[in-house]
């Protein structure tokens, strides 16, 4: 079965003129007015795909989601998935012994925020890249914890009682 894509080409006698291409790559020409209707159509489908913010997924119970079910998930064609994974280290799904990709809940979470950022928040990638760095290593940080203040008497005390421990064991030897 062959596979045939619609791409704009070039414009004859002021008749939008597209192609047909297999899957090939070998062109064949075909004159038809639907050009208008195809572009409509693709905007629609990018306006219904970025009306869907990253806070609106509910993501499933699930240890692992193949890459569908991802690109479902998220309302984004795989391929961008695959090439997101090239652009972003920190996302890094594991494949199965079969060679799928298998994402796990922190993954779909990375992706989802990583829509929010080039969709909604308008980043570049590399600066969406960058701002995920920032991100992860303010999430590294950890304030210290705090220690009780004891008086200089208590922590006199508590040595006492310590090395008293220490001659009763030492005497048992």
């Amino acid at each position: 079965m062959r596979r045939l894509f619609i791409v704009p080409g070039r414009v004859r006698h002021s008749v939008p003129f597209l192609k047909y291409v297999c899957f090939t790559g070998a062109p064949r020409a075909r004159n038809d007015g639907a050009r208008t209707d195809l572009l409509q159509m693709s905007a629609r489908a990018r306006a219904s795909s970025k009306n869907v913010k990253a806070a609106d997924v509910v993501i499933p119970e699930k240890l692992y989601f193949r890459i569908g079910e991802v690109a479902d998930l998220c309302h984004l064609p795989a391929y961008v998935l695959r090439f997101w994974e090239t652009e972003f280290p920190q996302l890094k799904p594991v494949k199965s012994g079969t060679g799928q990709r298998m994402y796990r809940r922190k993954d779909v979470e990375y992706v989802l925020r990583i829509k929010q950022l080039l969709y909604e928040e308008g980043f570049t990638i590399p600066g969406a890249r960058q701002h995920l760095k920032a991100e992860n290593k303010a999430d590294k940080h950890q304030d210290p914890l705090p220690f009780p203040v004891r008086s200089s008497s208590e922590i006199k005390y508590i040595r006492q009682g310590l090395r008293d421990i220490l001659t009763l064991l030492a005497a048992r030897h």
